[in-house]
């Protein structure tokens, strides 16, 4: 970027407001107007709510005030035999709290008192072994235009869930039961067509479906690194009324040409491609879905996706109503490193000039952020092709450079020298040297390799499925970030099964139809900890108008992780996303302790924390039900079966004490 683009970016005026017609919402007042959350991340991606009852000056007052336990959770033992994250997010519309838990039950609550309305079980396949565990992380939903507001017709309101052995149900939001004209008695069997499976959960979905105009869409999470032909990443959508399939898009058509809309079948969804398992945006106003693509299988040789890479690690615009692409952005080009974009895209609508830019936020799992017009793909904040490092392993085939954007720098390191090894004593600091000085080491996008590879950020972010928080009138951008590596072995095909066998506690996969099986671990010293100084996870504010970290804070303690309750605020890894509020406050779990937190928008300073039954590795939502009535703030503590946090399963209200 030369010195005269970088004054003009600078010098125009930026204003990000909240809705798509560019009309900043409305400030609340106490006991003011009501604010529902009726579609994941509230609308748009941007985890904003616009009330302001809750505000520094009140903070000391905020209470539980309700608890939901679904009875649901899982350590992988006796009978359910994968762990679960309790990852949801509720929405609330028509006055009623819709969440789901992670075996998939559905349940419609009252959102002032936490009475159960309703329960819907679809009765999963609980003896299956998930591939990303058991996980729900929301539900979508739908009103039927064609059904008189007075009309008494069952599923004129529809809550939409898709499970984790492959369904997408509709069910009926004042009764529960499912909608009986959409597909078979009520569900859609996701499974079919997208190639055979070899268990069950090696194809699940875990992220909430999306819903625009009459269409229903949903993505997929597929086992990794297990095989080039694993199920196909297709995305689809269906009659919202009849559970028709409308159309379907591949981001690896048939002869690896761009795509087109297709007819549904088997042979049309070419296995092995990029998915979109984190959770989409829509403009429905613009007829436009926005899609967060995984990297084509396996994550960590590319040698023989000849060209396959075109949609993967990207962000693609739909068209909502056909499934045509609009337009597309790659922000890791050959992407080896299990760098796919993670986070749902948020967008926000920029004033430039005195004219409304509408824009999309997309963080990353490298802390980068990709700012782009939201009709066109162009990036609003310019971006640069640098070289990065090469000689892959035999066969590979390398980008030479990677897009970085000139603004604003990254929120996690991308480079590890010696120096900057971290531990607890002199002597595992040492432990970890030695362990460096055998990796190949050449900072972000080093490929992996025979010797190993430092991989910072690790493949866990960076930001990941939580994705962010946009204050309209503050402009700032929240992230939640880890700052993790990881270390990235290849070995010969051949030597998996005895690789495999010798060592069971580490994850080591086929990348079956490669000449290269692989081996993932997080680069811990002997005493467990990880090689880098901490924090090892912060909360951030991103300033878009001046491309500038407003600042960045430690999130998280080690009170629950360590056999004495020392509430050592030293940052951890997270799992989950924030919430901001037009008082100025942001709230957020996710870390590896057991407390929801409230941060100063302005400064990062924690204010308030709230204790939590287990962990909260997830994002929170703020909402009125009613005028006159309280705010609250929902959070699911379920904690993470993986991650080894504290496991629940409870949905938390915090409000004011009356």
């Amino acid at each position: 970027m030369n010195q005269a683009a970088l004054w003009l970016w600078l010098w125009i005026p930026l204003s990000v407001l909240a809705c798509g017609s560019g009309e900043a919402p409305p400030r609340d007042s106490a006991g003011g107007r009501a604010s529902d959350w009726p579609a994941y991340g509230g609308g748009a991606g941007l985890r904003y709510a616009p009330l302001a009852e809750i505000d520094r000056s009140n903070l000391g007052n905020l209470e539980q005030v309700w608890v939901h336990h679904s009875g649901d959770f899982s350590d992988g033992s006796g009978a359910v035999s994968s762990t679960s994250a309790y990852q949801a997010t509720p929405i609330l519309v028509d006055e009623t709290l819709f969440s789901c838990s992670p075996f998939n039950r559905v349940y419609a609550l009252d959102p002032e008192t936490g009475e159960e309305r309703w329960v819907y079980d679809p009765k999963i396949d609980l003896s299956g072994h998930y591939a990303n565990q058991l996980v729900c992380r929301g539900v979508a939903a739908w009103l039927d235009s064609r059904l008189a507001s007075a009309s008494e017709q069952p599923c004129r309101r529809r809550i939409f869930t898709a499970t984790n052995d492959a369904r997408l149900i509709a069910l009926d939001a004042v009764t529960g039961k499912p909608c009986a004209g959409f597909g078979s008695g009520g569900e859609v069997d996701l499974e079919r067509g997208v190639g055979k499976t070899r268990w069950r959960g090696e194809y699940q979905v875990t992220s909430p479906p999306a819903v625009i105009h009459d269409l229903v869409m949903v993505g997929s999470a597929v086992a990794d690194n297990q095989r080039m032909s694993a199920p196909s990443g297709v995305v689809r959508a269906y009659d919202a009324r009849s559970g028709a399939l409308r159309w379907a898009w591949n981001p690896l058509p048939q002869g690896y040409e761009p795509p087109t809309v297709q007819e549904a079948s088997g042979a049309g969804y070419v296995l092995g491609s990029a998915n979109v398992w984190a959770p989409m945006s829509v403009d429905e106003e613009r007829d436009l879905v926005f899609l967060p693509t995984g990297n084509t299988a396996p994550d960590y040789y590319g040698g023989l996706r000849r060209g396959s890479d075109f949609y993967a690690s990207s962000v693609v615009a739909l068209r909502g109503s056909t499934g045509e692409v609009v337009w597309s952005f790659q922000t890791v080009h050959h992407d080896v490193w299990d760098y796919d974009v993670p986070a749902q895209p948020t967008l926000a609508t920029l004033e430039r000039g005195g004219e409304l830019v509408p824009a999309v936020i997309q963080a990353t799992k490298m802390g980068l952020f990709f700012v782009l017009h939201r009709e066109t793909g162009e990036p609003l904040i310019p971006v640069e092709e640098r070289p990065v490092p090469q000689d892959g392993v035999t066969g590979e085939q390398l980008s030479p450079t990677q897009p970085f954007p000139v603004m604003p720098p990254p929120l996690v390191p991308h480079s590890l020298s010696s120096e900057d090894v971290w531990g607890l004593t002199p002597w595992d600091r040492g432990r970890c040297r030695d362990r460096l000085r055998g990796l190949r080491n050449e900072g972000i996008y080093t490929p992996p390799s025979l010797e190993g590879s430092l991989n910072l950020p690790g493949s866990g972010g960076g930001s990941n499925w939580g994705s962010v928080a946009f204050d309209p009138e503050r402009q700032l951008v929240f992230a939640n970030t880890m700052h993790v590596p990881f270390i990235v072995t290849l070995f010969p095909a051949e030597e998996f099964a005895r690789r495999d066998a010798a060592d069971p506690g580490v994850e080591i996969s086929p990348q079956e139809g490669t000449p290269y099986g692989m081996r993932r671990e997080v680069f811990l010293s002997p005493f467990g900890v990880p090689c880098v100084k901490p924090p090892w996870g912060t909360l951030a504010a991103v300033d878009l108008r001046r491309g500038e970290i407003r600042w960045q804070v430690p999130l998280g303690s080690v009170r629950d992780l360590l056999p004495l309750p020392i509430p050592w605020k030293i940052g951890t890894p997270n799992s989950g996303g924030p919430l901001v509020t037009a008082s100025g406050l942001v709230f957020i779990g996710a870390a590896m302790d057991d407390y929801l937190r409230a941060f100063d928008a302005e400064t990062g300073e924690e204010l308030w924390k709230g204790r939590l039954p287990a962990g909260g590795q997830a994002t929170p939502m703020s909402y009125r039900v009613r005028p006159g009535g309280r705010q609250f703030v929902v959070i699911s503590a379920g904690g993470h079966g993986r991650v080894g946090t504290r496991l629940g399963d409870a949905l938390v209200a915090f409000a004011l004490g009356q």
